[in-house]
């Protein structure tokens, strides 16, 4: 890998990470208000950029492209809200490295039974390791246990949005760049009934001064982090940029241990080490 390649990636680990961050930060809000919100100030502050994309590139948005993006939407709006009620009921340093853990995990298990796929030693080492991890992490206390559970949920939905937006932009030929901000803006459509339409209407005001810092960090970040690796993807193999990307599973952990003095640090870095040990082993299978 070539160094900017690696700065790239690393620079994206920690955007990654530190956008859960803020999104636990925000935990005790409503998670749908600040879902939306998140959602629609991400449409609003890269909508520059999806125009001028357009504009440069001669692009048009297809019907086929808006039916496949969104799917792509609706996957990553189960993730969202899944993962924003995870860290309402556990900690970051908990569902953050088990959802990033058995996503890929989960993905290969996919392939495996029904894309024909045969993992060799490596890949089977790989899923074995991620399932030690969470066995680690668990720690055999009820609050790990429910953050293990929403971690377990939430790395479903990684596993499906990884398999299909794969689909998405090598089969069908979208762009990533109008993958990822068509899904932004179907997230903000999807729950604008929810959150305009009823008693949450009252909690957009309240929210936004309370948690603008986290909305309009998580807006910026959570676009940027999936930006760099894919200007990563163009300077060095897949094999090589996904693996390392998710050493963010150790930043969450020490954020989580840190800043929000989640405990347990030492065995949670041993669990997140495992883990990413079996994701690196996945990935070069």
């Amino acid at each position: 890998m070539s160094p900017w390649a690696l700065v790239l990636v690393l620079v994206a680990a920690v955007a990654h990470a530190c956008w859960n961050l803020l999104a636990k930060k925000a935990s005790q809000a409503d998670g749908l208000v600040f879902l939306w919100l998140v959602a629609a100030t991400s449409t609003v502050l890269w909508s520059p950029l999806f125009a001028g994309f357009l504009l440069v590139t001669g692009a048009r948005v297809t019907w086929t492209e808006l039916a496949v993006t969104g799917c792509s939407a609706a996957i990553h709006l189960g993730y969202f809200v899944l993962l924003q009620r995870g860290y309402g009921a556990g900690d970051l340093s908990v569902v953050y490295p088990v959802a990033r853990g058995t996503g890929p995990m989960l993905a290969s298990l996919v392939a495996v039974m029904f894309l024909g796929e045969r993992p060799g030693p490596i890949g089977v080492a790989g899923i074995v390791l991620v399932g030690v991890g969470v066995f680690l992490m668990s720690g055999g206390r009820s609050g790990d246990l429910k953050g293990l559970a929403f971690g377990l949920a939430v790395g479903l939905f990684i596993a499906a949005y990884t398999v299909w937006d794969s689909r998405v932009v090598s089969a069908f030929a979208v762009p990533p760049l109008v993958l990822n901000y068509l899904g932004e803006t179907g997230r903000a459509l999807v729950l604008a009934p929810a959150v305009l339409g009823g008693r949450r209407r009252e909690l957009i005001a309240p929210t936004w001064r309370e948690h603008r810092f986290q909305i309009i960090g998580a807006a910026v970040l959570i676009f940027v982090s999936y930006l760099l690796v894919l200007f990563a993807f163009t300077m060095a193999p897949v094999t090589v940029v996904a693996p390392a990307r998710e050493v963010s599973v150790l930043i969450a952990v020490v954020l989580g241990g840190r800043l929000l003095a989640e405990g347990d640090l030492r065995r949670r870095l041993l669990a997140g080490a495992v883990i990413l040990g079996g994701v690196v082993a996945i990935a070069f299978s």
